[in-house]
């Protein structure tokens, strides 16, 4: 059985194949192959993904199989001013169909309870993941220009409201 837990400093290269490989499967099509791995290439390097774990404003999770093996990343960021972005949710292509993603999302919000809402940013033609988190309660509140350096692409912020504890 996978078991979710905190990502821990010897999860960062699997961590980084993962991103790697679910950054080209997902937005290749999307943005292009070009872009797409040299966003991936710079913001999934091994270091910056370390540096990240290290950052106390962001709280990183991994889905682990009883083999040791990586199938899933989520990681989300707190700002200044107690806001909560989902950053980042992929799972291993082997895992699709199998609720993982699921559990990955719920182990987030678990993280966060007491908050009042959520956010996330997914670039506009991913439509799967869309439909995911619609399916989870997110709404798009707002369609602005893609950030992390998908120029000329849109993207929407959906946010879900989280019960009061």
């Amino acid at each position: 059985m996978t078991q979710i837990r905190t990502m821990t400093e010897q999860d960062v290269p699997s961590v980084s194949q993962l991103l790697g490989e679910s950054w080209r499967r997902t937005y290749s099509p999307i943005i292009g192959a070009e872009t797409t791995a040299r966003i991936s290439d710079g913001r999934h390097a091994p270091q910056k993904i370390a540096a990240e774990l290290a950052d106390d404003n962001k709280m990183s999770f991994v889905a682990e199989r009883p083999d040791g093996s990586i199938a899933g990343y989520a990681m989300a960021e707190m700002d200044e001013t107690g806001d909560v972005m989902l950053d980042r949710l992929h799972i291993d292509k082997s895992e699709f169909g199998t609720g993982l993603a699921a559990d990955m999302l719920h182990a987030v919000l678990a993280a966060h309870s007491g908050i009042p809402s959520i956010a996330l940013e997914v670039i506009e033609g991913n439509d799967r993941a869309i439909a995911f988190y619609r399916k989870h309660g997110f709404e798009v509140v707002e369609r602005r220009p893609a950030s992390h350096g998908v120029e000329g692409h849109a993207s929407f912020i959906m946010r879900r409201l989280l019960p009061r504890a």
